[in-house]
């Protein structure tokens, strides 16, 4: 994996553009996923979970022709439903889950309770998976074949040295599991598939003390997008295209 940041040209044989569909795109990572992206030769769908929360969205939104929004709440599978028929048979290219959440309350051991756990895992580990299946149709149309999975560090067992953070770190290791079983089962139809680490990211959810700004992380995660190739499918990589253990 290269390290150098380089950006394709997202093109088709007669100038047809491609289409990348990217889930939680309200704020945060997956926001700044389409900013980057809307400057290049590309089509993109990006969802979002509700109008009240998605300002800078359908702002950016207004200024350009190539992307597309649609409502998306993962922890519904209804939503998900009419997400899957709002999108018919329309090829996806490149998938990018970004989706998730934290989730409040006590991490601790000692204070973890089962339904906050339960949510989260819905959100983080199940619904990725659901939408893959029921977005396969659309995927297998797509030239590319990249599904890319936003994780977390934390959720790397061989990395895990502090402990504590349950929930958040267990469904992110849950996740990788997922990625890696996907790396597998959908390898002899030309998929690549892999899960990132974003870094610790200065946006809502990672709060003012973290390490990198949104916009270094999402340069970085979509250079590792771009110069994945076959031999990368079922890897876990950092922001910086460095491997992570799973």
């Amino acid at each position: 994996m290269t390290k150098n940041f380089r950006y394709l040209n997202y093109q088709l044989e007669e100038n047809q553009l491609k289409t990348i569909l990217i889930t939680g795109c309200n704020r945060g990572i997956g926001f700044e996923f389409v900013r980057q992206f809307s400057l290049m030769d590309i089509n993109i769908i990006a969802t979002y979970r509700n109008k009240s929360s998605s300002e800078e969205l359908l702002s950016l939104v207004e200024k350009s022709s190539k992307i597309e929004l649609l409502e998306l709440d993962v922890s519904s599978n209804q939503s998900i439903e009419k997400f899957a028929s709002n999108l018919s048979d329309k090829p996806i290219d490149i998938y990018i889950n970004n989706a998730g959440m934290m989730g409040s309350g006590a991490r601790s051991f000692g204070e973890v309770k089962g339904d906050r756990w339960l949510e989260v895992f819905n959100v983080n580990t199940v619904a990725p998976l659901l939408l893959t299946q029921k977005l396969f149709g659309n995927f297998l149309k797509g030239k590319d074949k990249k599904l890319v999975y936003v994780s977390s560090k934390v959720g790397s067992i061989g990395d895990n040295s502090g402990g504590g953070s349950y929930i958040y770190r267990s469904s992110k290791t849950a996740l990788n599991q997922v990625v890696k079983s996907l790396s597998i089962d959908l390898k002899d139809q030309g998929f690549e598939v892999v899960a990132v680490h974003p870094g610790w990211v200065q946006t809502d959810m990672g709060g003012p003390n973290a390490l990198i700004d949104v916009t270094t992380s999402v340069a970085g995660l979509i250079n590792v997008i771009t110069n994945l190739n076959g031999s990368d499918s079922g890897k876990f990589f950092n922001y910086d295209g460095q491997t992570i253990p799973w």
